[in-house]
């Protein structure tokens, strides 16, 4: 697998994963309803990089931005997704740790999650894997289509 820096005809492939995701409404603090154009700016024109984990087919994305600015600028902040048809291979733990590595190129410190969910289980074991501390718990944080309010975690790791 090889992860790279997304380019503009990458966007068609990252729309399809993301679409169902924020559709979904169980992950991400995103409209449910987002359009395209806001998806795109939200994943692709924001941040400060995004990348494509791809075998052939993409099979994962994420994108690291600047988590605040001014004298918290030096902590970032990501967001991944993994193509369903990619579950359960380890795409999203790769992303992750080459995350991390872009993320030191680009001169931050550290990384923060802002909102785990609680109820993603597999993220936040993941991610603890990975080094990630929980280093708070936001209380009824999301609303979750099915399950009601669900806490979300601040997640931390010094790069």
């Amino acid at each position: 697998m090889m992860i790279r820096r997304a380019t503009d005809a990458d966007w068609p492939a990252i729309w399809d994963m993301l679409r169902p995701v924020f559709r979904a409404g169980e992950t991400y603090a995103v409209s449910r309803d987002i359009d395209e154009a806001a998806a795109r700016a939200m994943w692709m024109d924001a941040p400060a990089a995004t990348f494509v984990a791809q075998d052939g087919e993409i099979l994962g994305t994420y994108y690291i931005k600047t988590n605040h600015q001014g004298g918290g600028a030096h902590v970032c902040n990501c967001g991944y997704v993994t193509a369903d048809a990619a579950r359960g291979r380890g795409v999203a733990g790769m992303m992750c740790e080459h995350s991390q590595d872009a993320a030191r190129d680009l001169g931050y410190g550290a990384m923060q999650f802002n909102m785990v969910l609680a109820s993603n289980a597999g993220a936040v074991r993941l991610w603890q894997k990975l080094g990630f501390d929980i280093v708070g718990t936001l209380p009824s944080a999301f609303d979750h289509p099915t399950l009601g309010t669900v806490d979300g975690h601040v997640m931390w790791k010094a790069l």
